[in-house]
């Protein structure tokens, strides 16, 4: 593991930020994680309240098995000061605002995430 990693998760630039996040989007790819991810989403039947409960929590696993290599702490808190780190990148970055985006749609349903473009033919907001 890199020994300049802290123990409590030091800054990552925009590249380090964006690497890191390609990592997390490959292990999701992974065979076994897609298989346990598969799994978790089987068992929510696409039902909101079901994939905080099943869903997320093995999202959340993936997530600190690769971040916590890079200082972060490898349990929930962790995962959320990755995610606000890579928040904070994604005004600043369009390539990592859209891989945070396709991090998301692994473990959300696809309905609460609309793509960007849509509202074009939906109700009118005004």
């Amino acid at each position: 593991m890199a020994a300049s990693a802290p123990a409590s998760a030091a800054p990552l630039t925009a590249e380090q930020a964006k690497a890191v996040l390609a990592e997390v989007i490959k292990a999701f790819g992974a065979p076994e994680n897609a298989q346990r991810m598969e799994e978790a989403r089987d068992n929510a039947c696409n039902d909101m309240g079901k994939m905080l409960q099943f869903l997320l929590p093995v999202a959340t696993q993936i997530q600190q098995d690769v971040i916590k290599a890079y200082g972060f702490s490898s349990d929930g808190e962790g995962v959320l000061k990755f995610a606000r780190l890579i928040k904070s990148y994604e005004s600043q970055d369009p390539e990592i605002a859209g891989m945070s985006g396709k991090l998301k749609a692994m473990f959300l349903p696809p309905m609460t995430l609309p793509p960007h473009g849509a509202g074009t033919g939906g109700v009118a907001t005004s």
